[in-house]
């Protein structure tokens, strides 16, 4: 498995999430805040409810590593929310979903 590279929040109100969230993380985690808007243009049918904003995000080597994965763990009988594609702000990306519901973002850069 990849490392593990940032916590991701679906943020209800962008301006006061990065109010909240504006120190840097000291440990080199990344914190990624999405506007509902954003998520539903990949998950049309994504509602908010409690516990289904925050993900983790694994950083792959390559695209390639992105459709490995998500093919090893689906394979596996795990849950895949979303097959890898090649997403408009340039990586390639799959969701998947832990035991427990947690989504879990896999990424890649796309080749320039």
């Amino acid at each position: 498995m990849p490392p593990l590279n940032a916590i991701g929040i679906a943020a209800s109100d962008m301006a006061e999430s990065i109010r909240f969230y504006e120190a840097v993380m000291p440990n080199g985690v990344r914190l990624m805040l999405d506007s509902e808007e954003v998520i539903l243009s990949f998950l049309p049918d994504w509602k908010r409810v409690d516990g289904n904003q925050v993900s983790l995000a694994f950083e792959c080597e390559s695209p390639a590593e992105v459709d490995e994965i998500y093919a090893r763990v689906t394979e596996a009988g795990f849950e895949g929310e979303k097959e890898p594609w090649d997403a408009f702000w340039g990586q390639r990306y799959a969701l998947l979903g832990d035991p427990d519901g947690v989504r879990i973002n896999l990424y890649a850069a796309l080749p320039a």
